[in-house]
């Protein structure tokens, strides 16, 4: 028995289905990442009829918010015959650490999604990539659509302008494209320091989407990388990092939470001037948005949790207390249960704040169905069948699961000396009061009808 209901219908099914009915997604070619347009032009046909990808940032242990984007991609994925990328983010050399990739493997594996499809494993990194998305910057550089800008981080933040005023040009915003190309080699080697220059893409400055003012697409960063080293020392900003990530890697529908939905400009116009060089291959990846999952009084950010763990207020990750997927699997919630609960939350564009208990609710529905049941008197006073011998004992037996009464029982013996709950008993019980008080009958589950005779206190009542 299971208790995972069939998919229901949202809005990127619905974009979906009208994709693949379009027809706009066939003939798209799929060669190994990282494929620019002459590898992606050379390659056979893709297999797979859609490619999601599900993409954190290996700096933590994934949450119960993480879940509803895994359940979302590899699902989508799944029902549409298509393949979902596991790929880890890793453009932040300071926060990131194999000890993570491994937690997120472990726990995507546990919530019972695959990426190896036909003897592929479709698990990438973006440092896999540092070195295509380095040749696709020089090429903006050298078409005039990025430069190496001299302000610092402040100079920046107070040149961008506001909702209602237009940013301000930048001093280097017109420098030659051959000096822009030699300071970022400069970069590259190492030869400044952090928060020296930084390459940004020139779009507009007076756009009134201010993601569109000049953003930053690398930064200096000494820093050792958990798996390239020290081999870089500038480092991809993720909204530059993550358009082409999905070019890459052939990706259909990239998949994001609504905070990144004043981005997608952004991306679009990083994709569209990779194809005008030359450096990327049509069809390109468009982004769609949903609304994150927040549950009521739960904290889901990472760099809170983080803080929890390293000042040691937690046991680690992993601690019950905590809404990390390890912290709810020691709690006993199952894969199926958070499974269901997605399923239950369904896919919109609307924020919203989830009660706990709904996910409580799907792991009751879960279990009901499958869990052995046992039973513990918690605050016990004492039961004595006066008319049965005190030397005998009768074996009684219940269904591990009264789901299944056929099924495994457990046994346990019926004794002049019982124990029941307190509240089960009354000497003056009040209206509609069912259970035992003097003189009434109840029988007892899996056992006999006992009839109350009287009761007796102790010198403490």
């Amino acid at each position: 028995m299971t208790t995972e209901t069939a998919p229901s219908t949202n809005f990127l099914r619905n974009i979906i289905e009208n994709d693949l009915k379009s027809g706009h997604l066939e003939n798209r070619r799929w060669a190994p990442p990282p494929a620019t347009a002459a590898l992606r032009q050379a390659a056979a046909p893709d297999p797979a009829r859609i490619r999601t990808r599900f993409p954190p940032e290996p700096n933590g242990y994934l949450h119960i918010g993480h879940a509803k984007s895994i359940c979302l991609n590899f699902g989508l994925a799944k029902d549409y015959a298509g393949i979902c990328h596991l790929r880890f983010d890793d453009t932040n050399p300071e926060k990131e650490e194999d000890e993570y990739v491994r937690a997120i493997i472990e726990m995507v594996h546990w919530l019972g999604f695959e990426w190896s499809v036909d003897g592929t494993e479709h698990c990438y990194y973006a440092s896999d990539y540092f070195e295509t998305m380095y040749a696709f910057a020089e090429a903006l550089v050298q078409a005039g659509h990025a430069y190496v800008d001299e302000q610092s981080a402040e100079q920046m933040r107070q040149t961008r302008g506001t909702l209602t005023e237009a940013g301000t040009d930048s001093p280097w915003r017109n420098r030659p494209a051959a000096e822009s190309l030699r300071l970022l080699r400069e970069m590259r080697a190492g030869r400044h320091p952090n928060g020296r220059m930084a390459l940004r893409a020139r779009i507009d400055m007076a756009s009134p989407n201010i993601n569109l003012r000049d953003p930053v697409l690398y930064r200096i960063r000494h820093a050792e990388h958990h798996r390239t080293g020290n081999t870089w020392c500038i480092y991809p900003m993720y909204s530059w990092a993550h358009p082409v990530e999905d070019a890459l890697e052939g990706i259909t529908h990239s998949i994001c939470t609504l905070e990144f939905e004043d981005q997608r400009p952004f991306y679009d116009w990083i994709l569209q001037r990779l194809v005008e060089l030359g450096q990327l291959a049509e069809p390109l990846p468009h982004q769609y948005e949903f609304a994150r999952l927040n549950l009521e009084y739960v904290v889901t950010s990472k760099r809170k949790l983080r803080q929890l763990v390293l000042e040691g207020h937690v046991a680690g990750w992993d601690d019950p207390r905590l809404p990390t997927l390890a912290g709810l699997r020691r709690r006993g919630y199952t894969p199926a249960s958070i499974r269901l609960f997605c399923e239950r939350l369904g896919v919109t564009k609307a924020d919203s704040r989830i009660g706990y208990h709904v996910l409580e609710q799907a792991l009751r529905d879960d279990l009901d169905p499958t869990a052995d049941r046992a039973v513990a008197i918690l605050d016990p006073i004492r039961l004595v069948i006066t008319n049965f011998p005190a030397d005998h004992a009768e074996t009684c037996s219940a269904p591990l699961n009264p789901h299944d009464p056929d099924g495994p029982r457990r046994h346990f013996p019926f004794t002049r000396e019982l124990y029941i709950e307190r509240d089960d008993f009354r000497e003056d019980p009040p209206k509609k009061y069912f259970r035992l008080f003097p003189g009434n009958l109840v029988r007892l589950k899996y056992a006999w009808v006992v009839r109350c005779t009287g009761c007796t206190r102790n010198e403490h009542g």
